[in-house]
């Protein structure tokens, strides 16, 4: 089995002044040296401005692939480095945005993540990019990272190798999801559900079932 690599940790660096609701993002994560814990609400020391949309069990810990950074840079003219996107993980070997949704990532410390679902760009990322249509630019790319919960608290720091364990047979990945959120993806997703081979999170449950009734209502 193909083995992934963590390249950089990252936790918030500051707080920043926003235009949005909350007045201030936890957006600015930078990497940090060392092994760090990560348990059941992601990074120890990382913070999330706006808990409202953003952390908790479901959206522990947000990884984003060099792949992925590589292709932004490149379409940019600009430098994405670790943490830019407001990642957790930067991750090598594997793309984040492939992953199917309830798949398990093992890494050599003993920690387990499960994959929950796409990152779902909002205002203040595209605050924070400057980029005319981000959020729609974003999306219809489906280069979404993935978001992932804590099965089993571990550290992790760059350089810790890590492995797909599992991944379920819907076949449903984070990226695809996001960029095209067909009612024939949503049944699959609902189907794994009832079947207890996905559990999915509330947040994402929302959307699919949103996504699933399109089907109905365009019989």
């Amino acid at each position: 089995m193909k083995t992934a690599r963590v390249v950089a940790v990252c936790r918030v660096h500051q707080l920043l002044p926003d235009a949005g609701t909350v007045g201030v993002t936890g957006i600015d994560k930078r990497p940090v040296e060392g092994p760090l814990r990560v348990r059941r609400l992601g990074v120890h020391g990382d913070v999330q401005a706006d808990r409202a949309n953003h952390g908790g069990e479901d959206k522990a810990v947000y990884a984003y692939s060099e792949d992925d950074a590589a292709l932004w840079a490149s379409e940019l003219g600009r430098d994405i480095p670790a943490g830019y996107f407001g990642e957790n993980l930067r991750v090598a070997g594997i793309t984040a945005s492939n992953a199917v949704i309830g798949e398990r990532w093992r890494f050599s410390t003993g920690m387990v993540l499960e994959v929950t679902m796409p990152r779902i760009p909002c205002a203040t990322f595209a605050r924070r990019m400057g980029e005319e249509g981000w959020v729609s630019w974003f999306t219809r790319a489906g280069l979404s990272g993935a978001y992932l919960r804590v099965v089993t608290p571990g550290d992790v720091e760059a350089g810790t190798h890590f492995n797909v364990e599992h991944v379920p047979d819907h076949g449903v990945r984070v990226g695809d999801w996001l960029a095209d959120p067909t009612p024939q993806k949503a049944d699959a997703l609902l189907d794994a559900e009832a079947e207890g081979a996905v559990r999915l999170a509330p947040a994402l449950r929302a959307y699919v079932v949103n996504a699933a009734a399109r089907a109905v209502d365009e019989a």
